[in-house]
């Protein structure tokens, strides 16, 4: 089981709204300002993820918790996001190399854009394959402990006090 800390976000009834913030292995290396994917990682801001589930546990909004996400799940919607497309760039480029481009005659043109079709059509059916696992990986999310209250609002209870 993979954690990640998030931030409740809403609470209705025993149902809660937890987000946690996307990731970027970018800003770790020494290239990171030369980088061309470490700059555009700093200009975007990281994709925020929500995650509803059912706890017995009186939680805040706002307070900080760590939840738990099945490994499977998200291997499985990795490995269809990058390698689906990549099969579909294969199989049509070599569809068109050994059947379309001898029929037609213009030669690697054809190839580059049956190739590119076809990684589009991949791209298509992995973004539908993976929203399916995300739905399931919704089902499957749970608490495992509660951090406590994020550090601005405790230094404006304890200022207040």
């Amino acid at each position: 089981m993979m954690t990640a800390l998030a931030t409740v976000l809403d609470i209705q009834d025993d149902i809660v709204v937890v987000g946690c913030q996307q990731k970027s292995s970018c800003n770790h290396c020494s290239s990171k300002d030369s980088c061309g994917t470490g700059i555009v990682s700093k200009v975007l801001p990281g994709k925020v993820h929500h995650w509803a589930f059912h706890t017995d546990k009186k939680l805040t909004i706002g307070q900080m918790v760590e939840i738990g996400l099945p490994e499977k799940n998200l291997l499985q919607s990795a490995a269809i996001v990058y390698l689906v497309p990549l099969l579909f760039l294969l199989i049509g480029a070599f569809i068109s190399d050994a059947l379309i481009s001898p029929l037609v005659g213009v030669g690697e043109l054809t190839t580059i854009v049956v190739a590119a079709l076809s990684s589009w059509g991949g791209y298509v059916l992995a973004k539908s394959l993976s929203h399916r696992i995300e739905q399931n990986t919704e089902q499957q999310v749970s608490l495992i402990r509660v951090l406590g209250e994020p550090v601005s609002d405790t230094i404006s209870v304890n200022a207040a006090r």
